[in-house]
């Protein structure tokens, strides 16, 4: 059985759902909880701040944002916390931005660093978004992930240490990676024309 079948029929599976669970189908970014409602509200409960991302002044590579989790909590909504600080999954197939095939660039839920360009994603058939690299060397982290019996590199933004998701060596040429990301853990600016 291939990775991608096996990894979307384990998340299917009614007894590791909550493992893989953010909350809704059709989730995107400031409208769903790691409850599963869909009433966007923030851990504050206050309005959302506005969004990290500047397409026009993106922070440098190298650039670093350290914040308490009180400070993340006011951030991110409760579906972006549980993905980018608790290490989360969002459910396969449930976020807008596996779907996106608009010329743009990808940028992280949490502090606005460029980390994929719409150039490198590809259609994985996993249900999360997937790009082929990021989209400049310093964008990402990677870590070792030994989490529920498996052993997996973990994604993570090298600005803020948000979790992204994973990457794999089953992607397309030229790099033969998949970087499998939830989408909740993006934010896409499309290319203005």
């Amino acid at each position: 059985m291939k990775r991608r079948s096996f990894l979307a029929g384990l998340a299917a599976t009614p007894l590791l759902t909550p493992i893989f669970a953010v909350g809704c189908s059709g989730c995107s970014r400031g409208e769903s909880s790691a409850s599963g409602s869909t009433t966007g509200a923030r851990a504050s409960n206050g309005p959302p701040p506005p969004s990290p991302v500047d397409p026009d002044n993106p922070p440098p590579v190298g650039d670093r944002l350290e914040l308490s989790e009180a400070e993340w909590r006011a951030r991110l909504d409760d579906a972006e916390f549980y993905v980018l600080r608790e290490k989360g999954t969002e459910r396969p197939f449930t976020h807008p931005l596996n779907g996106e095939h608009r010329s743009g660039t990808f940028y992280c839920a949490g502090c606005g660093a460029p980390l994929f360009a719409s150039t490198q994603k590809f259609d994985s058939g996993t249900g999360w978004p997937s790009f082929w690299q990021p989209i400049e060397t310093g964008r990402v982290a990677e870590e070792s992930d030994t989490a529920f019996g498996m052993v997996r590199t973990e994604v993570l933004c090298a600005r803020c240490d948000g979790h992204l998701g994973h990457v794999f060596p089953d992607g397309p040429p030229p790099t033969g990676l998949r970087y499998c990301i939830n989408g909740v853990s993006l934010e896409f600016v499309p290319t203005s024309d």
